[in-house]
């Protein structure tokens, strides 16, 4: 059986990525078509974790000399391919250039996963340096791997018509969420005692590109019309976020509530929930909201989990979230605009029939992109590479 090297932050790190990888390589575990996933942990700078034995090589991201160290011993391993989780912030070097270090050095071929692909527009470029160091890291990534999954088609566009990768090299994958099963709302309630409440939700690791001020503010004119709405904020901040400026953007947000006279109707749930603490809530909720401000997010566990748990969804218009909410399966609300989610919420808890033809196709939708399928993609595109 073949043998594959997954290159990412792995749990217990508290990353997105590092669950991503945790769930998919469990899942092609789960399989038994591939020798045991072994894991090659990215850890941010000065940091380690307590990791499982399925780690068994280390990069300190900060560090050049481990990408040519963990580069050598792969070569020299029993590795038929390297899987790379690829997120900008993730590699160390300007636009994460150390990743090419090591995809340079490697002789087995390499196939890596874009958690996030940027339009040239982005806001996010600062410079023309930027663009150009931003471009060179993805066009590297391009030459060096033998595939590139992405997680929409909007993704794989990009890559073609702006980069240049060849067309050959691209292939959608969807990003996984665990198979649950389709529960009405109310049931879930019971469990976590909020019965008789209207439950919104929105989950993940928090820092300020999540705009959940604006769905904050999006409460008090619908407060008024059902007294017993309880918006759920789930999620640990992001370490990052904690690092540099702690609790910050968390205490902005309790004063936002207190201002706002919001006590009884927003609860902070302040921790990094396990996958089936996650499920209950989602299956819990009335609406999800995801109220993010960057449009270029290309991918989106939260938004993902949310369709499999067919839940209703409430979302800005970034990429991710127009490409799966398409044909009726979610509303889409302006950027930063508290009274677009307003009239989004209301529209849904107005016409109970509209929210349970869109908790349909979500569910239907979703269903297509359940790990175990997802898994089995991989593991097949992984032995047509090696082939």
């Amino acid at each position: 059986m073949l043998r594959i090297a997954y290159v990412s932050s792995y749990t217990p790190r508290e990353c997105g990525i590092a669950t991503f990888t945790e769930d998919l390589t469990k899942s092609i575990d789960a399989l038994h078509v591939l020798e045991p996933a072994a894991i090659i942990g990215i850890n941010d700078p000065g940091s380690t974790y307590n990791y499982g034995k399925e780690v068994v090589m280390q990069i300190d991201a900060a560090d050049e000399r481990t990408y040519h160290q963990v580069a050598d011993l792969v070569n020299g391993s029993d590795f038929d391919l390297v899987n790379v989780q690829h997120e900008f912030g993730l590699f160390g070097g300007d636009w994460g250039n150390y990743l090419l270090t090591f995809l340079g050095k490697l002789s087995k071929p390499s196939i890596t996963t874009m958690h996030t692909t940027l339009s040239p527009h982005s806001k996010i470029f600062q410079s023309p340096e930027s663009t150009a160091a931003h471009n060179k890291v993805l066009k590297g990534i391009g030459r060096y791997s033998s595939a590139i999954v992405v997680m929409t088609k909007m993704a794989a566009n990009i890559l073609r018509e702006t980069y240049d990768i060849d067309a050959d090299k691209i292939r959608i994958i969807p990003h996984g969420a665990p198979p649950m099963p389709s529960v009405p709302s109310e049931l879930a309630k019971d469990a976590l005692g909020f019965n008789g409440r209207i439950v919104l939700s929105t989950f993940g690791l928090l820092s300020r590109d999540k705009g959940i001020e604006n769905a904050i503010k999006a409460l008090p004119e619908l407060v008024k019309e059902w007294p017993d709405i309880l918006y759920l904020v789930i999620g640990a901040t992001h370490p990052q976020v904690r690092l540099h400026e702690g609790e910050k953007y968390r205490n902005r947000l309790v004063r936002l509530v207190k201002r706002l006279k919001l006590e009884n109707n927003v609860k902070f749930n302040n921790r990094f929930l396990t996958q089936d603490e996650l499920i209950q809530y989602l299956q819990g909720t009335d609406v999800y909201i995801c109220p993010y401000i960057n449009v270029d997010q290309l991918s989106s566990g939260t938004v993902t989990y949310a369709l499999g748990a067919g839940r209703a969804i409430v979302s800005t218009p970034f990429y991710y979230a127009t490409e799966v909410l398409a044909e009726g399966r979610g509303l889409l609300c302006k950027f930063k605009n508290p009274s677009s989610i307003t009239e989004s919420i209301r529209q849904l808890l107005e016409n109970p029939g509209q929210r349970a033809s869109i908790e349909k196709l979500a569910y239907e939708y979703g269903q297509e992109m359940t790990w175990p399928k997802v898994a089995s993609k991989y593991a097949s595109l992984f032995k047509e590479v090696i082939r």
